[in-house]
């Protein structure tokens, strides 16, 4: 099969992301077009792999081509697994991220060393035609920092510090969140299936 993947998402910065991770792979990415038209896909599950892949099989009847989708979010443990599957959500559903990160923080006072240790968790999954044909996963560990830092990236990015960078997300350059993020390397498992689907 060959021709482009769709990613269900409005967010352009995990498309860019996607784009940025396929670069290589010769599969054109794209959002679902009119995305903004179809009813939202409503993410009720518990679990970041049911959402994904809830998700993937919704939009997927929306669409010709494969659709690839995730569920992904910080896990911290602390706070009892919390924002975990709401972290989109954490500050109500209209918050913006710099809302989430500021509840988080708040959440997050008097907590010191290992109190303060996250991860990064993503579910990808694929489907075509309303039925799932893949789904990975992975994760990243890190450190929650006690203020913003760092302006790149998106959602809690500027709070996650990872020990092997030495700095945050918000201050990693595209190439070194690709290489480290949770969905980088859950992308990257899921484009070895979309290689071998292109065939």
């Amino acid at each position: 099969m060959s021709g482009r993947v769709l990613v269900a998402s409005s967010n352009l910065g995990k498309l860019r992301e996607y784009r940025e991770l396929a670069q290589d792979s010769g599969i054109p990415l794209d959002l679902i077009p009119h995305f903004e038209e179809i009813t939202e896909f409503e993410e009720t599950a518990p679990t970041f792999a049911e959402n994904g892949a809830g998700k993937a099989i919704y939009y997927s009847r929306y669409a010709s081509e494969m659709v690839v989708a995730d569920d992904s979010g910080l896990v911290v443990p602390a706070l009892g697994g919390a924002p975990g599957v709401y972290s989109a959500r954490y500050a109500g559903p209209h918050a913006t991220a710099a809302e989430r990160v500021a509840k988080l923080l708040g959440e997050m006072a008097g907590k010191e060393g290992e109190e303060r240790r996250a991860r990064f968790v993503c579910v990808a999954a694929v489907a075509r035609a309303g039925r799932v044909l893949a789904v990975v996963s992975d994760f990243v560990e890190g450190v929650l920092t006690k203020e913003a830092q760092g302006n790149a990236g998106f959602g809690y990015d500027p709070i996650f510090m990872v020990p092997e960078l030495g700095h945050t997300f918000g201050e990693s350059s595209a190439e070194e969140k690709n290489n480290y993020s949770h969905r980088g390397r859950a992308f990257r498992k899921m484009l070895g299936f979309l290689r071998e689907s292109q065939l």
